[in-house]
Formats: C-alpha cells, sequence, structure tokens
C-alpha cells in the first residue's frame, strides 16, 4: 500500500521538486499540494494524507500553526507531520516540535534522507536531522531554570523504563539501546510504548524535549 503524501510550501517550484522526486518511489503517492498551512488543513481533512511535508515560514498560516492544529483536530487516521525547511533556527525547531510535528529535517538534506525519513514517519517513529538534535540539546544545556519533573508521573515509569528514556533523550535508536542494554529492539519498543503512554506524550521526539525541559537528562552529563 503507498504512503498517501501531502506536499505544503509556498514556493509551486519547490512542490513540483518534490512531487516529480517522491512520485519515482513506488510506495509514494502524492495526493495534494498547499501552498499555506489553512490550505493544508483543509486539504488534509478532505484527502487523508498519510504524512504531510511542511514547510514553516509560508503565508497566511505559517507551519507551525498548522501542524498544532493538525495535531489537535479530530482526523483519523491522524497524518503525520514531517517538518522541511532551510530555517534550523531555534524558535522554529521548538516551535514545531511542541506543535506536535513527527519529525524534522532541513531542505538541504540528501534525498535519499528525505525517502527515510517518510518511511520512518510513516512508521510510527519520530526523526530529527544531527543538526537539530544538536541545537535541541544545547538549548536545554543552557538553560539553568529547567521545570520541576512531575514526580507522581515519574514515579509511574520502571526503573528500566526510565534507563530507556534516557537513552532515547540521548537519541539512541531502538536498535542501539538494545545493543546497549542486551536485549531485543521489540523489548525495547514495547518499553518506550510504555514511557510514552505513562508520560502522556505522542513520540520520542516529544520524550527527548521532555527530559530535557525537565531537567531529566542534562546535556554532557550522566542524566
Amino acid at each position: 500500500m503507498s504512503i498517501r503524501l501531502l506536499i505544503v510550501d509556498d514556493q509551486e517550484l519547490v512542490r513540483t521538486g518534490f512531487r516529480l522526486f517522491l512520485e519515482t518511489q513506488d510506495d509514494f503517492e502524492v495526493v495534494g499540494e498547499a501552498g499555506d498551512g489553512r490550505e493544508a488543513i483543509e486539504l488534509s481533512r478532505k484527502l487523508r494524507p498519510d504524512v504531510i511535508l511542511m514547510d514553516i515560514r509560508m503565508p497566511r498560516m505559517d507551519g507551525v500553526e498548522a501542524t498544532a492544529q493538525l495535531t489537535a483536530v479530530e482526523i483519523e487516521p491522524a497524518p503525520r507531520v514531517l517538518v522541511l525547511t532551510t530555517f534550523d533556527l531555534d524558535e522554529y525547531v521548538f516551535g514545531a516540535l511542541r506543535a506536535g510535528a513527527a519529525g524534522f529535517l532541513l531542505k538541504d538534506a540528501p534525498r535519499e534522507r528525505l525517502i527515510e525519513a517518510i518511511r520512518v514517519v510513516h512508521g510510527g517513529e519520530a526523526l530529527l536531522s544531527p543538526s537539530i538534535t544538536r541545537r535541541l540539546v544545547e538549548h536545554f544545556a543552557a538553560r539553568t531554570d529547567p521545570l520541576e519533573p512531575p514526580a507522581a508521573l515519574l514515579a509511574e515509569l520502571t526503573p528500566r523504563e526510565r534507563e530507556v528514556l534516557l537513552l532515547v533523550a540521548r537519541g539512541l535508536s531502538n536498535g542501539e539501546i538494545a545493543q546497549r542494554l542486551v536485549v531485543t529492539e521489540a523489548t525495547v519498543k514495547s518499553h518506550v510504548g510504555s514511557v510514552l503512554m505513562k508520560l502522556g506524550l505522542r513520540d520520542r521526539v516529544q520524550a527527548v524535549v521532555f527530559a530535557y525541559e525537565h531537567g531529566i537528562v542534562v546535556a554532557g552529563g550522566p542524566g
């Protein structure tokens, strides 16, 4: 079954370029294009895309606001938003992630990376480019006022789930965590799912933000 894609960008040439490239993949189907966030929301309700490739800077409604509305409204099945932008400024990174984006990739990423990112996000995982992860860590490393961790929520985590949360926050994949803990990837996936459920988080991206924002893990430290 094809992955249904909606391309959102205010530049027609950019949308056309993405469409021509993405449609070379047998498992991708571009079902529509939108020139701004408001149109993206309207088309999402009508076309039911699996993954939305979302630009940030657009007229009428930007990608951050559109992402927030798309993840808040009742659209079944809920689309996964992969933010593609030429900007990796902190305000856009954190705004998009908090809004509910499942991934954040710069437009100058290699084509193979984009293909991989779409498949990863569609599969239910979350994705951040290395430069974005670095900025995320640096941002929270510079903070001297982390939020107080919600003790009641954290108390629900088992020692192994806390360990998995720390490793996720360090940017390790399920496979890398499995190697570190000497368990199967299926076991790690189960632990990650349990952590997300107990903390009320949507995906790994929100888990990373949560861990750094609340001082559960400290950049450069053991956590």
